[in-house]
């Protein structure tokens, strides 16, 4: 009887114990984010278990806003016998960077808006050249 790290999934099982599409495994794989280790007789695709481990990885980088170039990278890092957390940690310092970024450019259009709409009045006549005045005038200015 074959162990459970000796016996092989098939793609099919592998979305099925994963959750991830087969055509997203498909990606991946061309990628380089996970490798089969052959074919059935009938061409499906075969995995080892820790495949599992690697979609888990990459679904829950992704969550955290990793691109998949750059779980790639992680993983090459990992592949090469080497633990990649302090890849990890500076990839998520620069995401943390870039988000408190985005809220600042956030708050400012927020407040633009809060602004526009505090002051708003309603056109009865239309002007020429212009769509909605209020908009292209605080715009011009």
């Amino acid at each position: 009887m074959l162990t459970q790290d000796k016996k092989l999934l098939l793609i099919g099982q592998v979305t099925d114990m994963s959750g991830v599409p087969i055509r997203t495994i498909r990606y991946y794989e061309s990628l380089g984010l996970l490798k089969s280790l052959g074919r059935t007789e009938g061409g499906f695709r075969q995995f080892s278990f820790d495949v599992l481990t690697r979609l888990a990885f990459i679904k829950r980088a992704q969550n955290l806003g990793l691109s998949l170039e750059e779980i790639g990278a992680i993983l090459q890092v990992y592949d090469q016998g080497q633990l990649p957390c302090g890849d990890i940690k500076e990839k998520l310092e620069d995401k943390l960077l870039q988000i408190d970024s985005q809220i600042d450019q956030l708050l400012t259009l927020q407040s633009e808006i809060q602004g526009l709409l505090s002051g708003w009045k309603n056109m009865s006549s239309q002007q020429e050249g212009t769509i909605c005045p209020i908009i292209q005038n605080s715009a011009e200015k």
